[in-house]
């Protein structure tokens, strides 16, 4: 599972509000996890932990950070990839203390600014979920100032490849990717993202397709929840349905499924 994305997080201004808007809308289940003292919920995928929800940290909420995904790479040394991270014009804003059970994880940034998280797990790798399976990230896709600059980056740091384009006019390339990671993983080589120039984001940041069975009443759990759908429900290439939607506390989130 190296060198892809395989956790996702959202930092919030309420968690409590925020774990039952999430629980209704996508069906995670909750599990309480003590991280280090602070309070901590993981998302449960068949009894498997796909993601958390969290507080913003203090120092970050008084630095005015906004509800917020944040996803999160698996790598096999941090030290080692923070420093590649580094050289490669990347930015790493925080290292933090190893977590008990969980690891050591790296607060960074690509050279446009788009922020992700590294860790390197304390524990056996889990091998990945189907891709499909309800409550998983189906999509990841890159808002960027610079995709080919910022392409080039993930290519150097984690050995991501190009696959299909799109051509969507006055937007530019939709640029398709594969993650490419390392021991056997059977999404090896699977396109499951893209990159693309987006001059209407206020800064270059990722987003994270969450799969749901179906498009509609995953709207209207939205709005019955008190989140507001921002773009959609939409068709894209290959029959999918897609939304893109902010929960009640802010943090923009996006939704896929197979029908409406």
């Amino acid at each position: 599972m190296a060198n892809r994305f395989f956790w996702y997080e959202l930092m919030t201004s309420d968690q409590q509000a925020a774990e039952a808007f999430y629980a209704d809308v996508v069906g995670w289940k909750l599990q309480p996890f003590p991280a280090n003292g602070h309070p901590y919920t993981v998302l449960e995928v068949d009894g498997r932990g796909v993601g958390g929800i969290m507080p913003i940290p203090p120092e970050a909420a008084a630095n005015g950070m906004q509800p917020c995904w944040v996803g999160y790479v698996h790598v096999t040394d941090v030290d080692a990839a923070v420093a590649k991270l580094r050289a490669g014009g990347g930015t790493v804003h925080h290292v933090l203390d190893p977590i008990p059970h969980v690891g050591r994880i790296a607060v960074v940034a690509d050279p446009q600014g788009a922020m992700f998280n590294l860790l390197q797990p304390d524990g056996p790798d889990m091998p990945p979920l189907p891709m499909g399976t309800a409550g998983t990230v189906d999509w990841h896709e890159l808002h960027s100032s610079d995709w080919e600059k910022a392409f080039a980056f993930y290519a150097d740091q984690f050995g991501w490849t190009k696959t299909d384009a799109m051509e969507m006019g006055p937007l530019g390339t939709y640029q398709m990717i594969a993650m490419t990671p390392v021991g056997g993983d059977t999404n090896c080589g699977v396109t499951n993202g893209a990159m693309y120039n987006d001059a209407q984001a206020p800064h270059p940041y990722w987003s994270f397709y969450v799969h749901v069975d179906a498009i509609d009443a995953a709207v209207g759990r939205i709005e019955a929840g008190g989140g507001k759908v921002l773009m959609g429900p939409q068709e894209v290439p290959g029959g999918m349905w897609v939304v893109n939607a902010q929960d009640p506390q802010g943090a923009r989130f996006d939704l896929v499924a197979p029908k409406r």
